[in-house]
């Protein structure tokens, strides 16, 4: 038996550093998010001299950025893991931030926000989830839920902060002050505690022991939401080719397009809209707030069902909460269904804050996760970046955000029916 397996377990798995690491920068990274950015739309858009719609080419430009870098910063999580690829991340997008409130033209507050997007491909997102997938197999489900929850957390105060801040002191003051939360709450965790994954430290996923020959690492009645076949996947190499060459890749990639193409739209333009038809932005940043609060509570939730329900069918599930909700917010004219429909929009949105990439990991296992994800986010995310300017346009157009809402929902419907048709794919033996 070999020293590291004899090494004694601590009393806490490492793993969960690793989870609190990664609540820290989904706490950060919700200051760039394009939902944040919305509560700054009417203000900029109007000292800029610019319209909703070339607005909203900002985030298409951000979105091409993620998609371009995300398989260079998959590979470099399979082959270092994210210790300073998440520091360096955040020291970029905490400066940038701090530059954003310097701008005097809007080209130049484009090139600052696309630069420091570079750092957020780095800092959040992709390296967090990864590395939390290569710590945890069994409890996976919960442990991608805690470090989502930053993101809620962020969000249920940062709306109604911003809008305050803005409203007495002006924009620029904002943009400062998440600059400098950014590098105190993400460098120097991330320095400190980040690894790359548990063998490296002589432990195992999820900190068990290391299991008998022919037995998986679950047990008991955890092996009925991790079963042996599972934990034999998550050991197995896929090569970028042969993971392209699965119906099950391309089944994923089109289910997560049709649903995220419209939801970087409304992100952005979703403050807009509720400010818009209330004619209260305080009342459009409490409904920011409401979806923040679903993103704290629910992102838990959906863990543990993905934990015990076989994930394709929970992914599903969220889909058709999130399309009835938005259906439900924008057909009603009264701010009872207009909240109601946003909270149930909210658990959608916390659910695919925790079950993608579950399901990545849960089909192509957590060694080559990195390489495998960054290439999926590539398509996804080029595609998706259309949304946010298709929003803008038709707002443009139309004076109303009713058509492309309507569209998003069905897309949405779309992707809940994908979700029937896949199935784990199965490697070929050499």
């Amino acid at each position: 038996m070999s020293e590291d397996v004899q090494r004694p377990r601590p009393r806490i798995f490492y793993g969960w550093y690793i989870v609190g690491v990664g609540f820290l920068a989904n706490t950060a990274a919700v200051f760039s998010l394009s939902s944040t950015l919305g509560v700054f739309l009417k203000p900029l858009t109007e000292d800029l001299g610019v319209s909703r719609g070339v607005f909203s080419l900002l985030r298409s430009g951000e979105s091409l950025i993620s998609a371009s870098l995300s398989p260079l910063v998959g590979s470099m999580m399979d082959r270092h893991g994210g210790r300073w690829l998440m520091t360096f991340g955040a020291v970029v997008v905490g400066i940038g931030l701090l530059m954003l409130s310097q701008v005097e033209a809007f080209w130049q507050f484009l090139c600052v926000r696309w630069a420091l997007h570079i750092g957020d491909a780095f800092m959040a997102y992709l390296v967090v989830n990864v590395a939390i997938s290569r710590w945890f197999i069994r409890k996976r489900g919960r442990a991608i839920a805690f470090s989502s929850m930053g993101v809620g957390f962020a969000k249920i105060g940062i709306p109604i902060l911003t809008a305050s801040v803005i409203a007495g002191f002006g924009w620029r003051m904002a943009w400062a002050g998440f600059g400098i939360l950014t590098l105190m709450l993400v460098v120097g965790p991330a320095a400190v505690w980040m690894r790359r994954r548990p063998e490296d430290m002589g432990l195992r996923p999820d900190g068990e022991s290391a299991p008998s020959e022919g037995t998986s690492l679950s047990k008991g009645k955890d092996q009925r939401s991790t079963p042996h076949h599972q934990t034999l996947a998550e050991e197995v190499v896929w090569s970028r080719p042969e993971a392209v060459r699965t119906k099950t890749f391309w089944l994923i990639v089109t289910c997560l397009i049709f649903a995220n193409i419209g939801a970087a739209g409304l992100n952005l333009h979703l403050f807009a809209y509720v400010s818009d038809t209330s004619g209260s932005e305080m009342v459009a940043a409490s409904v920011l707030s409401t979806l923040a609060f679903t993103q704290i509570v629910f992102p838990l939730i959906w863990g543990f069902i993905a934990e015990r329900v076989e994930i394709r069918f929970a992914l599903m599930i969220k889909f058709l909460i999130q399309a009835s909700g938005l259906m439900l917010a924008v057909t009603s004219g009264s701010l009872v269904p207009l909240y109601l429909g946003f909270f149930m929009y909210g658990i959608g949105i916390s659910g695919g804050m925790v079950l993608p990439d579950i399901l990545w990991a849960h089909y192509f296992g957590r060694l080559s996760l990195g390489s495998i994800r960054g290439l999926g986010l590539l398509m996804i995310q080029s595609i998706s970046a259309v949304g946010p300017p298709f929003f803008g346009f038709l707002f443009d157009i139309t004076g109303s955000y009713f058509l492309p809402f309507t569209l998003l929902s069905a897309a949405l419907t779309i992707s809940a029916i994908l979700c029937l048709v896949m199935r784990p794919p199965t490697k070929r033996a050499a």
